[in-house]
C-alpha cells in the first residue's frame, strides 16, 4: 500500500534523490537500509558487496535514475514537461530529508519489499 501526503520517517541507511524541474518542481528518492542496498547493488554487479561504498552509491542512484526516467516519460504524455538533476546519494544512520516548501507539496510513498527487507521510493512534488 502506497502513502498519500503522510509525513514517514524511514529507516534508512542510504538515500538518493533526483531533484525534479520544468512543469513541477520536486524530488524522487529512493531511501533504502543497508541490507537491502548491498543486495540490490550485487545484483547489478555480480558479485557479493559488503560495504556501503561508491559502488552503492552509484547502484542505489541508478535506480532513482530509472524510476525518475519512467516518471518523466509517464508526465509527457499527459503533456507536462520533467527536468531531471543528477543522482545525489547520501549514506548515514539517522537521515532527514526536508525540501522546501514540502508542507505544500503532494507527497506519494511506495513502499517495496526486497528479501524481506522494506525500501521506500518517495516523491514530493509541486506544480511550477
Amino acid at each position: 500500500d502506497f502513502l498519500l501526503n503522510q509525513r514517514q520517517v524511514f529507516q534508512s541507511n542510504i538515500t538518493s534523490m533526483i531533484g525534479l524541474g520544468g512543469d513541477i518542481r520536486g524530488v524522487l528518492a529512493i531511501h533504502c537500509p543497508a541490507v537491502v542496498a548491498k543486495n540490490i547493488t550485487s545484483g547489478f554487479l555480480g558479485m557479493e558487496v559488503t560495504q556501503l561504498d561508491d559502488d552503492v552509491k552509484d547502484a542505489i542512484g541508478e535506480i532513482a535514475n530509472m524510476v525518475a526516467g519512467n516518471l518523466k516519460v509517464a508526465y509527457g504524455k499527459i503533456s507536462l514537461n520533467i527536468e531531471l538533476a543528477i543522482p545525489t546519494s547520501i549514506v548515514g544512520e539517522s537521515i532527514n530529508v526536508n525540501v522546501c516548501g514540502a508542507s505544500k507539496a503532494e507527497r506519494i510513498i511506495v513502499p517495496l519489499k526486497m528479501a524481506g527487507e522494506i525500501f521506500w521510493i518517495e516523491l514530493m512534488y509541486m506544480p511550477n
